[in-house]
């Protein structure tokens, strides 16, 4: 398990463009996964011990966005040849044990990580109405092995302030969790 923190993005920058399947093939694009006050996009997976942790808590979070106006997505990137834990035939399951609500998608080619500059699994991404970068980082201060139990405090608070139409929380503490795990040429330089 690589402890790997998120890259931080600089706020404002445009959330990138996606049209991505679904386990079962159905094809998902931000537009549909948008809502009216904005767009929580968040890299998970399976596998990782991080998103294990968390995982019933971003169930919560993401239907009480959704109640504030603001629409989630999960977004699978790890390569699944040799993660096959995070292959598509499993995700759903995971998915339905932790509660997820939102589409689950599969980003085999990693081009949306990429884009998003996504480093772990957990990885939170908060974009406004406007599709502008308003919060990334993490979901709360749990961490397997450290004894906090999950929250979602940060998030949570950065959700409630993009919905009240407050400017961004400062400061943004960075997730931690397990690396995407690239393909071979694809990582990030």
């Amino acid at each position: 398990m690589a402890r790997t923190p998120s890259t931080m993005p600089p706020l404002g920058i445009p959330a990138p463009d996606f049209s991505l399947p679904d386990p079962g093939g159905r094809v998902h694009r931000l537009s549909e996964c948008r809502g009216p006050k904005g767009t929580l996009v968040m890299f998970l997976c399976n596998h990782c011990p991080f998103v294990k942790l968390v995982g019933e808590e971003i169930g919560r979070v993401a239907a009480d966005a959704a109640r504030l106006g603001v629409g989630s997505v999960g977004i699978m990137s790890n390569d699944f040849t040799t993660h096959p834990d995070d292959a598509p035939a499993h995700m759903t399951s995971a998915a339905k044990a932790w509660g997820w609500r939102f589409p689950y998608l599969v980003d085999e080619d990693q081009s949306v990580a990429l884009a998003h500059r996504a480093a772990c699994t957990p990885d939170f991404f908060l974009y406004d109405h406007a599709d502008r970068l308003v919060y990334r980082g993490q979901l709360d201060d749990a961490r397997p092995g450290n004894g906090v139990s999950p929250s979602g405090t940060d998030l949570r608070a950065a959700i409630a302030a993009l919905s009240a139409g407050r400017p961004p929380l400062e400061p943004q503490k960075p997730s931690l969790g397990c690396n995407v795990k690239w393909r071979p040429g694809r990582a990030p330089a």
